[in-house]
């Protein structure tokens, strides 16, 4: 079965058997298409995210400008279908912007620790990597300085000591048990 197949891609043209065929006949290979893929591919260049957010900087506008749109017409909206969907529109635009808000702090870091350790290079000094716990450590204490400055500390601080509650509730022995 797989030598029928062979013969099916590579088998000869056709020709009519009413016209003589020519002495110098010109075979054109069929040539394969090639399907690349930009992301792995060398040609497409390398992704830096700066130089990407620069080039694509105008998109922020635009979305910007979508979203008001989005806004205005949930307020004019009188079918509950659809400012049902518009709603879910508008919190799908709001969780992308803050999701690339903070792509862009967690950049901002990583940006600032590595010129921290080329400056201590520079100065001599054996370069020092942290490990992921501790940069997520470092993550933990800009966001409790964040809450701080915004004063919602204390909320977050109450619903993460209920969430732990209902956890250790689960794992204590229930009554039918004892």
């Amino acid at each position: 079965a797989p030598l029928k197949y062979i013969f099916l891609f590579s088998r000869p043209l056709e020709m009519s058997a009413k016209k003589p065929v020519p002495f110098l006949r010109q075979v054109v290979p069929v040539r394969k298409k090639v399907h690349r893929d930009p992301r792995f591919d060398d040609l497409s260049g390398e992704y830096k995210p700066e130089i990407f957010t620069k080039t694509y900087s105008f998109l922020d506008s635009i979305k910007k400008q979508e979203k008001e749109m989005v806004q205005k017409q949930l307020k004019k909206c009188r079918n509950m279908e659809q400012k049902e969907k518009l709603q879910q529109l508008l919190n799908r635009m709001t969780q992308q912007e803050q999701a690339q808000k903070k792509q862009q702090k967690v950049r901002e870091r990583e940006l600032s620790l590595k010129r921290q350790q080329r400056e201590l290079a520079k100065q001599g000094k054996k370069p020092f990597f942290l490990k992921k716990s501790e940069k997520r450590k470092l993550e933990l204490a800009e966001k409790y300085a964040e809450l701080k400055r915004s004063g919602k500390l204390e909320s977050f601080l109450n619903k993460k000591r209920k969430r732990n509650a209902i956890k250790d509730k689960r794992h204590l022995p229930s009554q039918k048990n004892l």
